[in-house]
């Protein structure tokens, strides 16, 4: 695609009240999208409920936040996407629990969009626990590893 067509397109879209414009010509594709964010439809799944059993504590009196309950520093999600502990299938993890890390060390990596995005630790100290699954999908602000 002709980088004048690209620069026309991204004009277009800061003149307009278009927040995303994406044009596929023949086996050549490009998206466009503003800053903010998109808002992306879940399907709707249909769950069955089930009978509360007597004895059995109802979940509005026993719920917790999960991070009162995880002790020490909490790393988060930056945003969704799949959780991997290390570079590359088979390769050595980033950290093991128990693992003294420092400031900037690579904790893991999160694939968002075909992006590969590192997490690096904002505090110093010893990894305490590994809360995500590698290759399990995490959401926005989910804990995921711990720094006692």
């Amino acid at each position: 695609m002709d980088i004048r067509k690209i620069k026309k397109l991204i004009e277009l879209i800061e003149d307009s009240d278009i927040s995303e414009l994406e044009i596929k010509e023949s086996e050549e594709s490009i998206r466009i999208s503003r800053g903010g964010q998109v808002a992306i439809s879940q399907p709707n799944i249909l769950v069955p409920k089930i009978a509360q059993v007597s004895g059995m504590p109802t979940s509005s009196s026993n719920e917790e936040p999960v991070a009162n309950s995880i002790e020490g520093h909490i790393v988060k999600s930056p945003m969704v996407g799949t959780f991997y502990r290390s570079s590359a299938p088979g390769e050595k993890v980033f950290v093991e629990e128990g693992q003294q890390v420092s400031v900037g060390d690579i904790l893991c990596i999160i694939e968002a969009m075909k992006m590969m995005n590192q997490i690096k630790a904002d505090k110093a100290g010893v990894v305490g626990a590994v809360l995500a699954k590698d290759g399990e999908p995490v959401e926005f602000d989910q804990p995921m590893i711990t720094i006692i």
